[in-house]
């Protein structure tokens, strides 16, 4: 069954001859259990998709659906209801509270969601730890490096029992090693039943995913299946193209 389903969207900004179309007319499903990354070139409308699909922006037109529960007619409150129970969301610029520790930023939406303060923390040193950050928990942000950060990141939007995990480029600030530890967590918690979406730069990275689709000028222009156990991509090129020889299509 589709945890995300995106139908007929559409987002575009400004009005007359200023007005910019972000995105036009995406389909886009993603099944339990199943990762999709999203590649395309700078400007092809990537994140527009991601804060779309978590609710966090509306489209111009088009439905989303997420667990079988359309988002238009959703109050706020709801919207930030589903986000804390539901939704996973790793920010490009991290986002995390600067007077909260480590542990405190990943186990906050489990507090909020009324999760005893002691089983919240529990949950959240845990999620550090199989990022390689429990000797981190609790130092504060600005006591960690971007990588930690970023890491930090990855541990609050998985914490808990939450069904979809949106990241916009959650190996940016990482090492390989380290990009490489986040991509297994996520693709851990798709075989656990959650549904992710994992925007990205990095070839390599998105073999790890069952779909790959290419955006350009907010149009999906194409979906492929890493072709595994190969599962490496070629390097994508200066234009932003993606090489796709150890790919195989599924048109």
């Amino acid at each position: 069954m589709s945890l995300l389903e995106l139908r007929d969207i559409s987002k575009s900004y400004g009005e007359g001859p200023t007005e910019v179309n972000a995105l036009e007319n995406i389909d886009l499903s993603v099944d339990r259990g199943n990762l999709v990354a999203v590649m395309g070139p700078s400007g092809s409308g990537k994140s527009t998709l991601l804060t779309i699909a978590g609710s966090l922006e509306k489209p111009t037109s088009g439905e989303v659906r997420v667990a079988d529960t359309s988002l238009a007619n959703m109050s706020r409150n709801d919207k930030a209801r589903l986000r804390r129970r539901t939704i996973g969301y790793v920010f490009q610029d991290f986002n995390l509270l600067p007077g909260l520790t480590a542990a405190e930023n990943v186990s906050l939406p489990l507090e909020l969601d009324g999760i005893p303060a002691r089983k919240a923390r529990a949950a959240g040193v845990a999620a550090l730890e199989r990022l390689g950050l429990a000797d981190r928990a609790d130092n504060y942000p600005d006591q960690l490096s971007g990588g930690e950060r970023q890491r930090v990141a990855i541990a609050r939007a998985v914490v808990g029992e939450r069904n979809l995990l949106l990241a916009d480029e959650p190996s940016g600030a990482l090492d390989s090693t380290n990009s490489e530890a986040v991509m297994a967590m996520i693709r851990d918690a798709c075989e656990h039943g959650v549904a992710a979406v994992v925007v990205t730069h990095d070839a390599h990275l998105a073999s790890w995913a069952d779909r790959v689709v290419f955006l350009r000028d907010g149009h999906i222009v194409d979906h492929v299946t890493p072709d595994v156990p190969d599962s490496l991509i070629a390097p994508h090129s200066d234009n932003g193209e993606v090489g796709r020889q150890s790919m195989k299509e599924t048109r």
